[in-house]
């Protein structure tokens, strides 16, 4: 019989959280081409139906969410994070999307409330 461990009920999982923000990226720009006009709005949607994703699966988080948005022209796009913190129980992830005409990189920060 496995050890109860409180800590793995607020760990923080990246995987389960890159396959959702993924999802959340693909409902919002799938299959359309990069339009400038509507980068900001996307960009706010991505970032709010991330979030409240995220609320609702109901985990003792604050939840930080960060999106970028580049069109494909051959330019680069680096990107670095860097956090302070327990790393037993909060954490990060970055997901990278992308089709024939823009980039999307979504990052998550999750910071562990405990009482």
């Amino acid at each position: 019989m496995e050890e109860y461990n409180p800590v793995d009920e607020v760990a923080f999982n990246a995987d389960e959280v890159n396959i959702s923000i993924k999802e959340c990226v693909e409902g919002v720009i799938g299959g359309t081409d990069y339009n400038q006009n509507k980068v900001n709005q996307w960009t706010a949607s991505i970032v709010e139906h991330s979030l409240t994703h995220l609320v609702k699966q109901g985990r003792p988080f604050k939840y930080i969410v960060n999106c970028a948005i580049m069109q494909k022209s051959g330019a680069g796009l680096h990107t670095a994070n860097s956090c302070y913190w327990d790393t037993t129980t909060d954490g990060s992830c970055t997901a990278r999307w992308e089709n024939r005409t823009m980039y999307c990189v979504v990052s998550v920060f999750a910071v562990a409330v405990t009482l």
